[in-house]
Protein backbone atom coordinates (compact mmCIF):
# COMPACT_ATOMS: atom_id res chain seq x y z
CA UNK A 1 0.00 0.00 0.00
CA UNK A 2 2.68 2.28 1.21
CA UNK A 3 4.96 1.27 -2.03
CA UNK A 4 1.94 2.57 -4.44
CA UNK A 5 1.14 5.88 -2.74
CA UNK A 6 5.09 6.30 -3.14
CA UNK A 7 4.66 5.57 -6.50
CA UNK A 8 1.74 7.10 -7.17
CA UNK A 9 3.21 10.49 -5.61
CA UNK A 10 6.20 9.85 -7.65
CA UNK A 11 4.40 9.85 -11.15
CA UNK A 12 2.54 13.03 -10.29
CA UNK A 13 5.80 14.80 -9.07
CA UNK A 14 7.81 13.20 -11.90
CA UNK A 15 6.69 16.17 -14.83
CA UNK A 16 6.82 19.06 -12.62
CA UNK A 17 10.89 18.37 -11.63
CA UNK A 18 12.10 20.51 -14.14
CA UNK A 19 10.01 23.64 -12.66
CA UNK A 20 11.25 22.69 -9.13
CA UNK A 21 15.01 22.45 -10.03
CA UNK A 22 14.48 26.02 -11.98
CA UNK A 23 12.67 27.40 -8.53
CA UNK A 24 15.38 25.88 -6.33
CA UNK A 25 18.00 27.84 -8.60
CA UNK A 26 16.40 31.18 -8.31
CA UNK A 27 15.41 31.40 -4.34
CA UNK A 28 18.70 29.70 -3.40
CA UNK A 29 22.25 29.98 -3.88
CA UNK A 30 23.87 26.95 -5.25
CA UNK A 31 25.22 25.18 -1.90
CA UNK A 32 21.32 25.38 -0.77
CA UNK A 33 19.59 24.30 -3.67
CA UNK A 34 18.80 20.47 -2.91
CA UNK A 35 17.71 21.54 0.77
CA UNK A 36 15.11 23.60 -0.87
CA UNK A 37 14.11 21.03 -3.78
CA UNK A 38 13.44 19.08 -0.63
CA UNK A 39 11.63 21.40 0.84
CA UNK A 40 9.51 22.07 -1.88
CA UNK A 41 8.64 18.00 -2.41
CA UNK A 42 7.89 17.72 0.64
CA UNK A 43 5.21 20.49 0.66
CA UNK A 44 3.87 19.13 -2.39
CA UNK A 45 3.28 16.03 -0.91
CA UNK A 46 1.82 17.18 2.30
CA UNK A 47 -0.48 19.59 -0.32
CA UNK A 48 -1.10 16.95 -2.52
CA UNK A 49 -4.16 15.26 -1.29
CA UNK A 50 -5.82 18.96 -1.06
CA UNK A 51 -5.06 19.07 -4.93
CA UNK A 52 -9.02 19.05 -6.60
CA UNK A 53 -8.28 19.25 -10.02
CA UNK A 54 -9.94 22.40 -10.33
CA UNK A 55 -6.68 23.94 -11.82
CA UNK A 56 -4.42 22.15 -13.58
CA UNK A 57 -1.93 19.56 -11.88
CA UNK A 58 1.01 22.56 -13.10
CA UNK A 59 -0.50 25.61 -11.73
CA UNK A 60 -0.87 23.34 -8.21
CA UNK A 61 2.65 22.55 -7.82
CA UNK A 62 3.58 25.99 -9.38
CA UNK A 63 2.13 27.38 -5.91
CA UNK A 64 2.98 24.86 -3.43
CA UNK A 65 6.37 25.27 -4.78
CA UNK A 66 6.56 28.97 -4.64
CA UNK A 67 5.17 29.33 -1.26
CA UNK A 68 7.56 26.81 -0.08
CA UNK A 69 10.29 28.80 -1.45
CA UNK A 70 9.06 31.92 0.49
CA UNK A 71 8.79 30.13 3.42
CA UNK A 72 12.44 28.46 3.23
CA UNK A 73 13.50 32.09 2.07
CA UNK A 74 12.39 34.09 4.89
CA UNK A 75 14.13 31.68 7.13
CA UNK A 76 17.51 31.72 5.21
CA UNK A 77 18.78 34.80 7.01
CA UNK A 78 18.55 32.30 10.15
CA UNK A 79 20.96 29.48 8.53
CA UNK A 80 23.62 31.98 6.92
CA UNK A 81 25.21 31.79 9.94
CA UNK A 82 27.73 29.35 8.27
CA UNK A 83 30.10 29.57 6.02
CA UNK A 84 28.31 29.45 3.11
CA UNK A 85 29.42 32.05 1.24
CA UNK A 86 32.66 29.91 0.52
CA UNK A 87 31.21 27.11 -0.85
CA UNK A 88 29.05 29.45 -3.03
CA UNK A 89 31.97 31.31 -4.12
CA UNK A 90 34.14 27.87 -4.80
CA UNK A 91 30.94 26.25 -6.92
CA UNK A 92 31.02 29.90 -8.97
CA UNK A 93 34.33 29.33 -9.94
CA UNK A 94 33.82 25.65 -10.77
CA UNK A 95 30.27 27.04 -12.61
CA UNK A 96 33.30 29.11 -14.91
CA UNK A 97 34.96 26.64 -16.29
CA UNK A 98 31.67 26.44 -19.13
CA UNK A 99 30.89 29.29 -19.98
CA UNK A 100 26.74 28.10 -20.42
CA UNK A 101 26.70 27.16 -16.83
CA UNK A 102 28.40 30.46 -15.87
CA UNK A 103 25.83 32.61 -17.71
CA UNK A 104 22.73 30.77 -16.67
CA UNK A 105 24.31 30.74 -13.22
CA UNK A 106 24.92 34.73 -13.67
CA UNK A 107 21.58 34.62 -14.68
CA UNK A 108 20.49 32.81 -11.75
CA UNK A 109 22.07 34.94 -9.46
CA UNK A 110 20.49 37.87 -11.10
CA UNK A 111 17.28 36.30 -10.54
CA UNK A 112 17.87 35.50 -6.96
CA UNK A 113 18.70 39.53 -6.36
CA UNK A 114 14.97 40.29 -7.49
CA UNK A 115 12.00 40.64 -4.88
CA UNK A 116 9.78 37.81 -3.90
CA UNK A 117 7.11 38.81 -6.06
CA UNK A 118 9.14 39.56 -9.15
CA UNK A 119 11.62 35.94 -8.84
CA UNK A 120 8.02 34.59 -8.60
CA UNK A 121 6.30 36.01 -11.93
CA UNK A 122 9.71 35.69 -14.25
CA UNK A 123 9.90 32.23 -12.74
CA UNK A 124 6.30 31.57 -14.34
CA UNK A 125 7.08 33.02 -17.10
CA UNK A 126 10.00 31.03 -17.85
CA UNK A 127 8.49 28.02 -17.39
CA UNK A 128 5.79 28.84 -20.03
CA UNK A 129 2.66 29.87 -18.27
CA UNK A 130 0.56 32.29 -19.95
CA UNK A 131 0.31 35.90 -18.83
CA UNK A 132 -3.72 34.90 -17.41
CA UNK A 133 -2.29 31.76 -15.20
CA UNK A 134 0.42 33.85 -13.96
CA UNK A 135 -2.32 36.71 -12.93
CA UNK A 136 -4.56 34.64 -11.67
CA UNK A 137 -2.06 32.54 -9.15
CA UNK A 138 -0.65 36.45 -8.16
CA UNK A 139 -4.10 38.02 -8.23
CA UNK A 140 -3.42 40.43 -10.60
CA UNK A 141 -4.62 41.78 -13.77
CA UNK A 142 -3.09 40.01 -16.92
CA UNK A 143 -1.96 44.04 -18.25
CA UNK A 144 -0.09 44.44 -15.10
CA UNK A 145 1.63 41.40 -15.28
CA UNK A 146 2.87 42.20 -18.62
CA UNK A 147 3.76 45.09 -17.53
CA UNK A 148 6.04 43.98 -14.29
CA UNK A 149 7.68 41.36 -16.45
CA UNK A 150 9.03 43.87 -19.16
CA UNK A 151 10.34 46.03 -16.01
CA UNK A 152 11.81 42.40 -14.43
CA UNK A 153 13.06 41.63 -18.00
CA UNK A 154 15.14 44.82 -17.83
CA UNK A 155 16.38 45.23 -14.39
CA UNK A 156 18.07 41.32 -14.93
CA UNK A 157 19.36 42.56 -17.94
CA UNK A 158 20.97 45.64 -15.91
CA UNK A 159 21.97 43.83 -12.50
CA UNK A 160 24.08 41.58 -15.29
CA UNK A 161 25.52 43.92 -17.03
CA UNK A 162 26.54 45.45 -13.67
CA UNK A 163 28.12 42.76 -12.42
CA UNK A 164 29.65 41.55 -15.37
CA UNK A 165 29.44 43.30 -18.32
CA UNK A 166 27.87 40.76 -20.39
Amino acid sequence: MARDVDRDFADWLAPHLPMLHRTARAFAEPPDQHDLLQEMSLALWKARPRFRAESAASTFAHRVAHNAALTWRRGEARRRTRGVAIEAELLTREAGTDPQGALLETLYAAIRRLPPIERSLILLSLDGLPYAEIARLHGLSETNVGARLTRIRQRIASLVEDDHGV
